[in-house]
This record gives structure tokens, sequence and C-alpha cells, in this order.
């Protein structure tokens, strides 16, 4: 059980909130997770972190891929409804629900969503309650690139992303720059890496 003051604060973490779905055999399940994360520059490479006891795990690793439907802030509601197991709402929606494009057998996506993507699992890694699973994004589909994308943390709930956190035409990279060259440092970072000291 994680701390209170622990879980407070990891809870005013704000993530974007996207829905994974697989399908294996026939069956097809999907969850809402705000634990979708781009891994890698170099790479296509996300990660999905699940838990082995709900229903779409399995059908993800036997089928070896999913799908992720980035979540759009109008769509609360479908993001409450893959939150929970879909046998209490008795999978009733399922117009929420659609094919890949021109390819059924594919994972399914979440209609209208901002974009879907297609990743093909490459690797795993157990956790104490989830499982981090690591793929390669294989194709993608942009929907509605333009709309602000939904958002979750455990504490404020469901929010849409939208105001811009500076002011147009401000540049905190340019000033920073400015005070390195005012300082006497070179500051020409052709070649350097993100992770240079």
């Amino acid at each position: 059980m994680i701390d209170r003051d622990i879980k407070q604060c990891l809870g005013q973490m704000m993530k974007g909130v996207e829905v994974v779905a697989a399908r294996h055999d026939g069956i097809t399940r999907a969850y809402t997770s705000h634990w979708v994360s781009q891994v890698s520059f170099a790479e296509p490479i996300v990660m999905a972190s699940v838990s082995p006891r709900h229903d779409t795990y399995p059908l993800m690793i036997a089928a070896g891929e999913f799908s992720v439907s980035i979540l759009a802030g109008d769509q609360v509601a479908e993001g409450q409804y893959f939150s929970y197991p879909g046998r209490k709402f008795h999978r009733i929606a399922t117009e929420y629900l659609t094919d890949w494009p021109d390819d059924p057998a594919a994972p399914p996506v979440v209609v209208n969503s901002i974009a879907w993507l297609r990743c093909r699992i490459r690797e795993e890694m157990p956790m104490q309650d989830h499982q981090l699973v690591f793929a390669d994004v294989i194709a993608v589909e942009a929907v509605r690139l333009k709309e602000p994308p939904l958002l979750y943390s455990s504490r404020l709930g469901w929010r849409i992303a939208g105001d811009r956190a500076r002011e147009p035409g401000t540049s905190i990279r340019d000033a920073l720059l400015e005070r390195v060259r005012d300082a006497g440092y070179d500051t020409d970072d052709r070649g350097a890496s993100v992770s240079d000291d």
C-alpha cells in the first residue's frame, strides 16, 4: 500500500488519456490508461503499463500487438467507459470502437480520437502489480490532431489541455542561452545530446 503523502503527491501528475485495445481469436478488449508513454527519440517506441489481471493483457500478449487511441478533450465518456472492467457495463457501448482502417484483423481503435497508434510488442518488464509492455509503433492514423487532448490525474480528475504556459513570442530557451553567453560560455550545441553535462 502506498503511503498517503506519497499517493497525494503522485496524484498531482497530470497525463494524457489513452485507450489501449487488443484483439485475438475474435475477442476484443480495451482499457483506459494514463500510463502510456513515448520512451525513445531515436525510434518510435512506446510503453504501456497494464495489470496482468486485466482481460486486455492476455490478448495483447497472444496477438503480439495492441492499439493506442489518444483521446480528445470531448471524449470523457469513452475514457470513463473503458476505465472500468467491460463486464461492469456489460460491454454495451460497442459504438465506441471501430476497426483499424483497411485491416479488420488489427487491434480496434476508439472512434474519432486524436490519433491511433498500432504497436507491435518488443518486450515486457514485470513490476509488482503491473507489466510494462514496450512496443514499436508500426502504423499511425492522424484523426483530429488539432483537438486538445484529454488529461487525467487521480487528485484533479478529468481535464482538457488548453492554455499555453508561456506568452506568445517568448522563448525561455533563448533567454537561458543569452544568460549562458553573458556568463562567457559557448552556446554552440551542435552535436550535443540532451543528456550532455
